[in-house]
């Protein structure tokens, strides 16, 4: 099997999500290299490697001196390097960021694959070169995903192979919340009702919402898990009722989960969040947990049409879905229409498409290749 370079915007070991879960998947028959951003005040530039405890992904962090010089030629021969030491002749790449092309496009891999998650150029302090850079991916790539439905309308005129995956789910794992009843130190004393968030708190995190909501309801307890990043932490709601756990495992949120009465999926509505697609609404869901979202495109279609999700667009309309939801005593053909929308859904079946369609596009390569044509 063809060795995978894997370019990536997120650390490894900072939020469990898809690069995650794609690469835990590919690394079973393959080597995986994942390639983070690089970390500076080095005395020389060099590849930190590290093996993953429960995987065969090797882990690169490239660690740069802080000469601002030429930077992009260094990462490319700390590249180079890691190819030579590492004796990795036959490849397939894997972008999560297009910031790493500047660097990478002298590869000549066996497929290019262009997994878009996020529209990072609407995130802050996004490169002002984030876009040139994306155009020049796209230009390259032989195949290209993306991590959403309103992501695939705004790129497929973009590409010729595209395809639309939205987030999975581990439904195993997150159905230990429905039987779970052990309750973690740090929650076990907090009160009901509780309405929890997950994920990292940015500047998608609707700091206004909850603001409004937590002081109109003081005997409701709000609990926020995940690392504070972006933004300044002393800018979040700080009052009795909220609760910031910090951030956690991803083989403990189950435990979490299942000492919440409802999930808050509380974002912000602008360039940020307008192609997302968060990953935690199926995890939510697998859960057996009521879920609250602001009107996310990809939160609203399918989950919101099919009401398997309140939306709401303000504190009082959060506050009236709530308080509907609590006076819910069987919640029996919900969570059944919960489970059959997710029955054809995992990390395991998004993997097996797109190894498929990935197959499929190399094979067309090669035939292209013989005859003498072009192709993308």
């Amino acid at each position: 099997m063809a060795d995978l370079i894997c370019f990536s915007h997120l650390r490894w070991n900072f939020v469990y999500q898809r690069p995650q879960h794609l690469m835990v998947r590919f690394a079973r028959d393959r080597r995986v290299f994942f390639i983070e951003e690089p970390v500076f005040g080095a005395e020389h530039d060099f590849n930190e490697i590290s093996k993953d405890t429960f995987s065969n992904v090797h882990i690169i962090v490239p660690h740069l001196s802080d000469d601002g010089n030429e930077i992009s030629m260094r990462q490319k021969q700390l590249l180079d390097a890691l190819l030579l030491t590492q004796n990795i002749q036959h490849y397939i790449t894997w972008y999560y960021t297009p910031m790493a092309f500047l660097f990478s496009s002298h590869l000549q891999p066996q497929l290019l694959v262009f997994d878009c998650m996020d529209e990072l150029s609407a995130f802050r302090f996004a490169p002002s070169s984030l876009k040139v850079a994306e155009s020049r991916l796209l230009e390259k790539a032989d195949i290209v995903f993306t991590g959403g439905h309103s992501l695939y309308n705004a790129k497929k005129a973009k590409h010729n192979n595209i395809y639309s995956f939205p987030s999975s789910i581990d439904k195993e794992h997150f159905y230990r919340a429905r039987e779970n009843r052990y309750e973690p130190d740090d929650q076990k004393e907090l009160g009901h009702p509780r309405l929890g968030f997950y994920g990292v708190i940015d500047e998608r995190f609707d700091i206004d919402l909850i603001e409004k909501t937590s002081a109109a309801r003081p005997d409701w307890h709000f609990i926020f898990i995940g690392p504070v990043v972006k933004i300044d932490p002393l800018t979040l709601p700080q009052k009795p009722n909220i609760h910031y756990l910090g951030s956690k495992t991803y083989s403990d949120l189950p435990v979490y989960l299942s000492g919440w009465d409802i999930c808050l999926i509380p974002f912000v509505l602008d360039e940020s969040t307008r192609f997302i697609s968060p990953t935690k609404t199926p995890e939510y869901l697998a859960a057996g947990k009521p879920v609250i979202s602001t009107a996310i495109t990809d939160v609203t279609k399918p989950y919101g049409d099919l009401n398997l999700v309140y939306i709401v667009g303000s504190a009082e309309e959060l506050i009236s879905a709530a308080q509907k939801e609590f006076s819910q005593n069987d919640k029996t053909k919900w969570l059944e229409k919960v489970d059959d929308f997710l029955a054809d859904l995992s990390w395991d079946k998004t993997y097996e498409d797109m190894v498929s369609l990935m197959n499929k596009t190399m094979e067309k390569n090669k035939t292209n290749l013989i005859n003498g044509e072009n192709y993308v």
